[in-house]
């Protein structure tokens, strides 16, 4: 019986820390720096969430090919630690210029920036953890909730040096960048790659395999789900620093309590990482899948709905029960229906790509219709969206394989197909 790498697991749970908190640092107010340091409105901003959508669309399949292809190696996250610490001056004397003389300019310089090293890059580090933790024993919600706090830490601390100067947010971010590349640099890979042997799947992964999953009915059916579910939920969650702020007296005040409500729900979104796990062996990946999904429609309608900051904030504090259920489910159900040699292309192409598709074709629409019909309008018409598309995937997604032996005709046992073979392509 294989034992856990205790010194690895706690360097793996140091890289998503740090990687999550780099990216906060730089994200989780971006909406507000758009706003109230560039000066863009909500149209605009619209267009940045599209050109950043647009951006992490196109790496996002080549980022998951080459870490399917690279096994273990550390080469792809080397590259994103590197774009990481370059954080700070990248946004300070590139990004912000460029937006403030010509918004389409910036857009796209800034787009390729951050999808190549955090909205793309995040499936890179969430994937290559996973597949980590298959290898050596780790259990993937647990080390995923310290990236959950990484973006916490990050979050609160974001929330007030904002207000004192912007700039710091992404000096922080750097720094963040550094740490990553340190901790990268002492993980031992070598016991790994042992594990990887024993765990069966040394076998490389070749372009027909990936090419293989397109014809796979049950991956388009998947894909529908994180389209049209968590895709339009991405969008909602873009602007909603903004519309959260705008229940306070001044713009500092709302920045300043979004940063701490930020940070509380991502600290209980950590805690509740460990019980995940537990959840979603019960409800299956299926129903996993469309809890989460039911959980963001109830938030966003609830944030249509809601007069009072407070009504904002408890539906905010939803996100902490979605994100853990969600991110769980997601591996299981890639675990147990498809290649989990292919885990990374999955990840990256079914669950990030779908969702930056979706950013890509709806931001710009939904910028529009916050300035023109005001968010909490909008809010109502994504719900409605996000209930039909979970309706479908209630019918068009399918359920874990039975665990339990079914008996033949004859009296015989027999297992499942899916059971029998980690590389069933049935569709």
């Amino acid at each position: 019986m294989r034992l856990p790498l205790k010194r690895e697991y706690w360097l793996v749970s140091g890289l998503l820390f740090f990687f999550f908190f780099a990216w906060s640092s730089s994200y989780s107010l971006f909406s507000i720096w758009l706003h109230r340091v560039i000066g863009l409105n909500g149209t605009e901003t619209g267009f940045i969430f599209a050109a950043n959508a647009i951006a992490a669309l196109l790496i996002q399949p080549f980022y998951g090919a080459l870490q399917d292809r690279l096994g273990l190696s550390r080469k792809l996250l080397v590259w994103i630690g590197a774009l990481l610490a370059c954080a700070a001056p990248f946004a300070i004397h590139v990004y912000a210029g460029l937006l403030a003389h010509n918004v389409v300019l910036g857009a796209l310089v800034g787009a390729a920036f951050l999808a190549f090293a955090m909205l793309a890059g995040v499936g890179v580090i969430e994937s290559y953890t996973e597949r980590l933790s298959r290898h050596a024993r780790f259990e993937f919600g647990t080390t995923r909730m310290w990236g959950s706090l990484g973006w916490a830490a990050a979050t609160g601390v974001v929330g007030v040096v904002f207000n004192i100067d912007p700039d710091i947010a992404f000096y922080m971010s750097s720094a963040a960048g550094l740490a990553f590349l340190l901790i990268l640099s002492r993980l031992d890979m070598d016991a790994f790659r042992n594990h990887e042997v024993q765990a069966g799947e040394s076998t490389p992964v070749r372009t027909a395999d990936i090419l293989q999953l397109l014809r796979l009915p049950r991956f388009w059916a998947f894909s529908l789900f994180l389209t049209g579910v968590a895709g339009v939920y991405m969008i909602y969650e873009q602007q909603f620093p903004v519309y959260f702020a705008s229940f306070f007296p001044t713009p500092e005040e709302g920045t300043r309590a979004y940063g701490y409500l930020n940070s509380s729900q991502v600290l209980v979104e950590a805690l509740l990482m460990l019980f995940a796990p537990w959840v979603v062996a019960r409800t299956g990946a299926k129903y996993g899948l469309l809890l989460a999904g039911a959980i963001m429609f109830v938030r966003i309608l609830g944030s249509g709905l809601a007069t009072e900051a407070w009504t904002v904030a408890a539906c905010k504090m939803l996100h902490a029960i979605e994100v853990p259920i969600l991110l769980v489910a997601v591996f299981k159900y890639i675990s147990v229906n498809f290649d989990a040699r292919l885990s990374a292309t999955l990840y990256l192409v079914s669950f990030q790509f779908a969702q930056q598709l979706t950013a890509m074709l709806l931001s710009p629409a939904v910028g529009y219709g916050y300035d023109r019909l005001g968010f909490a309008s909008v809010y109502l018409l994504l719900a409605g969206l996000v209930g039909i598309c979970l309706l479908l995937s209630w019918s068009l997604l399918r359920a874990d394989p039975s665990r339990k032996a079914s008996r033949t005709a004859n009296g015989a046992l027999e297992l499942p197909a899916i059971a029998q073979s980690a590389n069933h392509y049935e569709p």
